[in-house]
């Protein structure tokens, strides 16, 4: 399943002010640097977690429905799917009726399960045939975001921070893993 970013966060989990009391920093010389730190920050947190920090949408799609009729959304949390949509042979796609689907976001990953005896309109194109409109995150603020997760990022900030300019730079900090582990999906 291919997953498309259609709006980005709005404000990142950790502010640049709080970045900067965490290094200890009040001039702005580096506020550009600390900025694209702490989005890199967010975007590795994500990857180790599976997890979406700050609301965003997303486009996901298919190229066509599982057998079994239930769909695992790789994005979590999930607080909406906005819609669900089927394209034709033209590339046109139409939208189809939420009563045929629930949609389970206390599972993870998030499902979308066909409803009883319903079954899925045949998509028409060979591709990305169908569409999934998500809503993940675990809100619109940073205030949201569980402390741990947001502590995971100034970890990171400071480490590349202070390591900045190395040929080599040490490994990541050993606690980041212990504030990562209990936000970690497990597979088994």
């Amino acid at each position: 399943m291919a997953s498309v970013l259609v709006t980005p966060p709005a404000i990142e989990p950790v502010s640049l002010a709080e970045a900067k009391a965490h290094l200890r920093i009040s001039h702005l010389d580096e506020d550009a640097l600390i900025s694209t730190l702490i989005v890199s920050a967010r975007r590795i947190v994500e990857a180790r977690t599976g997890l979406v920090l700050i609301e965003q949408d997303w486009t996901c799609y298919l190229d066509d429905w599982p057998e079994d009729g239930v769909i695992a959304i790789p994005l979590a949390p999930v607080s909406a799917v906005d819609e669900v949509s089927v394209f034709g042979e033209n590339d046109i796609a139409a939208a189809i009726d939420p009563a045929h689907y629930y949609v389970d976001v206390a599972s993870r990953p998030p499902r979308l399960l066909l409803r009883g005896s319903r079954v899925w309109a045949r998509p028409g194109r060979i591709a990305n045939g169908v569409a999934i409109a998500v809503k993940a995150g675990f809100g619109v603020s940073a205030s949201s975001v569980p402390e741990a997760l947001r502590q995971a990022i100034l970890q990171l900030v400071a480490h590349w921070h202070e390591h900045r300019g190395h040929a080599e730079p040490p490994a990541l900090p050993l606690t980041l893993d212990t504030l990562l582990q209990p936000y970690r999906e497990v597979r088994l």
